[in-house]
């Protein structure tokens, strides 16, 4: 694990004493400009961020385990955090759960939070999709689980559903229903969760002999239902309209349900929804949704105890092991695509 950066370690790089670094970061005004900037510079170089909450971790560690989701809108990630807390809580620890509301610049001000309070760990659902901020926060040495998201490498631990298989499930399911022409109403491309849920659809028709040209994408900036009731509206003016539409979460689809209602197409009779998800308002819709679950409560637990098994080990327990757990999607089929054709 690497080593988070300390003041002497600035002092060191800068050429100057404990006590310049010091006052350069808390009063810099009685600092010389030419020796603030070498500060400030060996400061920017090394990733060096003041802890709050030093206090607190020179008499133990720290009881705080960072969360970081897209969008605590989602009744989703309320489920991931209600695992984490639940798993978190058991071995003594608090939560501090935060919301990047998929701005890759708000996920950078909330990394550098966890690292100023020097969090346990970190439970991070990326908004990034360049990856620069996860890059960025690493060398804190702060560990980190990925949540709703494959690690790509082996250095870090990370807790998924196969989206493909998801997406697959959804267009299948269609697919069987007697639908040829479908839309696929997707969210920002930059996340791998959405890239992925349109592979497996992609898949999906293609074993049932179809091709691409079967699936029409309708992007969004965002997964929520405002979101969802703009694709709708799109989808309304579409020369072809298809016949059964699979949305990248379910927030998405009661978006398109609703602007469907107020157009009065009928679901399922005039076009097919599935979601994906299935949060609990997807079964109280107007239209009952079908929707793709994924277990969030234990995504959430489970990351939980992969970052209290990393932050735990030296601790007379076993070698900790960076670990891709990779859950399965299921179907739950609701009204919402029950029509015959």
């Amino acid at each position: 694990m690497a080593q988070s950066v300390g003041i002497k370690d600035v002092a060191r790089a800068a050429g100057v004493s404990v006590g310049t670094v010091s006052n350069v970061i808390n009063r810099p005004d009685t600092v010389a400009d030419e020796t603030r900037a070498r500060v400030q510079s060996a400061i920017d170089r090394l990733g060096y961020v003041r802890s709050e909450s030093a206090r607190q971790l020179r008499a133990g560690r720290s009881r705080i385990m960072g969360l970081l989701v897209l969008d605590m809108g989602n009744p989703f990630f309320v489920d991931v955090a209600r695992g984490a807390e639940r798993a978190a809580r058991e071995a003594g620890l608090g939560v501090m759960v935060c919301n990047s509301a998929q701005n890759a610049a708000e996920e950078a001000d909330y990394l550098s939070l966890f690292a100023e309070q020097r969090v346990r760990g970190v439970l991070l659902t990326p908004a990034d999709a360049t990856g620069r901020n996860i890059e960025s926060f690493r060398r804190h040495g702060i560990p980190f689980v990925l949540v709703d998201r494959v690690a790509e490498g082996a250095t870090e631990c990370s807790v998924s559903v196969d989206d493909v298989a998801g997406g697959a499930l959804a267009v299948r399911h269609l697919v069987d229903a007697g639908h040829r022409s479908l839309a696929y109403v997707s969210g920002p491309p930059g996340l791998n969760q959405v890239r992925d849920r349109r592979t497996g659809a992609l898949n999906a028709l293609a074993e049932a002999g179809l091709g691409p040209d079967a699936l029409r994408e309708l992007l969004t900036e965002r997964l929520d239902v405002a979101a969802g009731r703009d694709a709708g509206a799109r989808l309304l003016g579409l020369a072809e309209r298809p016949t059964a539409v699979f949305c990248a979460n379910d927030l998405l689809a009661l978006g398109v349900l609703q602007a469907l209602y107020a157009a009065g197409v009928t679901v399922p009779d005039d076009l097919a929804i599935v979601g994906y998800d299935d949060i609990e308002f997807a079964a109280a819709a107007a239209v009952p949704l079908t929707s793709v679950r994924q277990p969030a409560v234990t995504m959430g637990a489970l990351a939980a105890e992969l970052l209290l098994e990393e932050t735990e080990q030296g601790e007379g327990r076993r070698v900790h092991e960076h670990r891709r757990v990779v859950l399965q999607p299921e179907l739950v089929v609701r009204r919402s695509s029950l029509a015959s054709r």
